[in-house]
């Protein structure tokens, strides 16, 4: 069997974990699309609007205390988040949640914060979402362990509530700094507070969806899709977030899949 066949039925084979039914078109002949019903997440009320607001004072201080930040190497970084007390996180977490994978990646997975197993393992992205997310990558030909895959915050918020904005002006300098020392080729972003933190937008994410983005530091273009708890709730979605995995394999460099 030729390499490429055997490359086509790793991508089907990961599209049927994701649970995306794939069909073959037996005749060249035109086939219509079907409408999948938009079960998008509520349009975001005017808290979650506060979140891509200026930082308060306390915000601005924390960052300015990060002022070296840019110029830390991966050791000093990921020791600096360990210890790091910027904001109330650090009061109920069990350890950070620095990030895991390859350190010079073509793609740079962001999600909004740890849960619970993440915040006990020190790892971001596991248990079903984690599966779904590994599944998702894949399918692009890609295995866990070829991408970074980091959160905007590094500790979990009590009871996994959303963010506050001092919380995400803490973290800001911590993944920025992330990203300028993978330099990934492209950053998919999952879920909605995931990518209007990234992008400083309200914007509603089926909004967001519909075109790829600029991160502000380095020029990297942003993919933004469901996060992948989201699809487990809504598996019907599921074949969107394929349409989003294809516009991010446009913005890979010729060359750059790997068959994991």
């Amino acid at each position: 069997m030729s390499d490429q066949y055997q490359a086509d039925k790793r991508r089907r084979d990961a599209l049927r974990r994701m649970g995306i039914d794939i069909w073959v078109r037996r005749q060249p002949v035109e086939s219509s699309a079907v409408e999948i019903p938009d079960t998008e997440a509520p349009a975001p009320t005017a808290r979650d609007a506060s979140l891509a607001a200026p930082p308060t004072p306390a915000a601005e201080a924390a960052t300015a205390a990060n002022g070296d930040v840019a110029a830390m190497d991966w050791a000093t970084l990921e020791a600096t988040v360990a210890e790091c007390t910027h904001c109330g996180l650090c009061q109920g977490r069990t350890q950070t949640v620095f990030g895991v994978g390859r350190r010079d990646a073509d793609i740079m997975v962001i999600g909004e914060a740890p849960g619970a197993e993440e915040d006990r393992r020190g790892e971001p992205f596991v248990g079903r979402a984690g599966q779904l997310l590994d599944n998702m990558l894949r399918a692009l030909g890609y295995g866990r362990e070829q991408v970074f895959i980091a959160n905007i915050l590094k500790c979990r918020p009590p009871r996994n509530r959303d963010p506050e904005p001092e919380e995400v002006a803490a973290c800001r300098p911590y993944l920025a700094r992330q990203i300028a020392l993978v330099q990934p080729a492209v950053i998919l972003a999952v879920g909605r507070i995931a990518a209007q933190n990234l992008l400083d937008t309200d914007r509603p994410l089926r909004m967001l969806r519909q075109q790829v983005h600029t991160f502000r530091q380095g020029d990297v273009p942003v993919v933004v899709s469901y996060h992948p708890a989201y699809l487990l709730r809504s598996p019907a979605d599921k074949a969107k977030a394929w349409d989003d995995l294809k516009r991010l394999r446009e913005r890979l460099p010729a060359g750059a899949e790997v068959h994991a």
